[in-house]
């Protein structure tokens, strides 16, 4: 038998390549996200250690569920976490590989707003909770998004109060207060500062806080910068170990910017797709931004307002 037979009677074996777990970051400044990176180049089938870790990150912002929870705690890329991952990637603009490649990997390691993108298994980035008349009368593509069942703000309550819990810094109180200034601007919401003693009984309550403070989002990860609950529940969180700053500090990250996305969702905006919106998930160390005229269109359509 000739040597080429030879070789087309042998059996086909398909290897499966993986990433090897390896980190080049300096150990003395790790990053939270780090094991990300670690982890670039996985795919189905690979088995490689810290996919665990993955698998929590896409479980925290509503992008994985698996029947048995054992599931979470393996370090096995099955066919649930390839498609938890496309889905990720679809929201984020990314090609949906299935792949944690490169450009997931950087949309994954920048800071973010720590409330899902999926919530009760509506994935608010890709499909506008929204009657949309405000996009189809005036002929445009609206980016914004709302909540499941648009909660809101009754009419009776559209002049709020807004207090801070005790010990907040004195320019966070100032920041802060800027943002819900530009959103009063903006809307036909009128927010009033209340005493910073009396935040318990304001209709908004804004707080630093560190690890698991008695919500469902712990800040366990300094990348979560903060979170805020849809209307009407006001509460407001920061996370107390970032490094927060007033305007452009590639060493830290804006008070204010932060602020006015998460009176956003205070006021029932969801995450947007469009990375220009106020509404977008995640913010770059040193990078600020204003409301965009979409944010601004979503409360009209979620309130059927116009503009002040």
């Amino acid at each position: 038998m000739s040597m080429l037979k030879t070789l087309l009677l042998l059996p086909i074996i398909f290897i499966v390549i993986c990433p090897i777990s390896h980190s080049i970051r300096n150990p003395s400044t790790p990053s939270p996200f780090g094991f990300i990176n670690d982890l670039k180049g996985s795919h189905k089938g690979c088995s490689i250690k810290g996919l665990h870790k993955l698998k929590h990150y896409l479980k925290q912002f509503g992008y994985l569920k698996y029947g048995n929870q054992s599931n979470f705690n393996n370090d096995v890329f099955d066919t649930t976490l390839e498609s938890a991952l496309k889905t990720y990637q679809r929201s984020f603009s990314v090609k949906p590989t299935g792949t944690l490649d490169a450009a997931t990997v950087a949309k994954m390691t920048v800071p973010r707003c720590g409330v899902p993108d999926i919530i009760n298994g509506h994935n608010t980035m890709l499909k506008k909770y929204s009657n949309d008349s405000l996009s189809k009368s005036i002929n445009i593509v609206a980016h914004y998004a709302l909540y499941p069942n648009r909660p809101r703000w009754p009419s009776s309550r559209r002049r709020l109060t807004y207090g801070f819990l005790p010990n907040t810094r004195q320019d966070a109180i100032l920041a802060v207060g800027y943002a819900f200034r530009t959103w009063d601007v903006a809307t036909q919401f009128t927010f009033t500062f209340s005493n910073v003693r009396s935040s318990a009984e304001s209709d908004i309550s804004i707080g630093f806080f560190s690890g698991d403070h008695g919500d469902e989002y712990p800040f366990d990860n300094l990348e979560y910068l903060a979170h805020a609950f849809p209307p009407t529940d006001g509460r407001l969180h920061y996370n107390a170990a970032q490094n927060w700053v007033i305007g452009h500090d590639p060493d830290g990250v804006d008070l204010y910017t932060v602020g006015l996305h998460e009176i956003g969702h205070l006021v029932g905006l969801a995450h947007s797709q469009d990375s220009s919106s106020i509404m977008y998930p995640s913010i770059s160390p040193g990078e600020t931004k204003d409301l965009s005229q979409d944010d601004i269109d979503g409360i009209m359509d979620l309130y059927g307002l116009q503009m002040k």
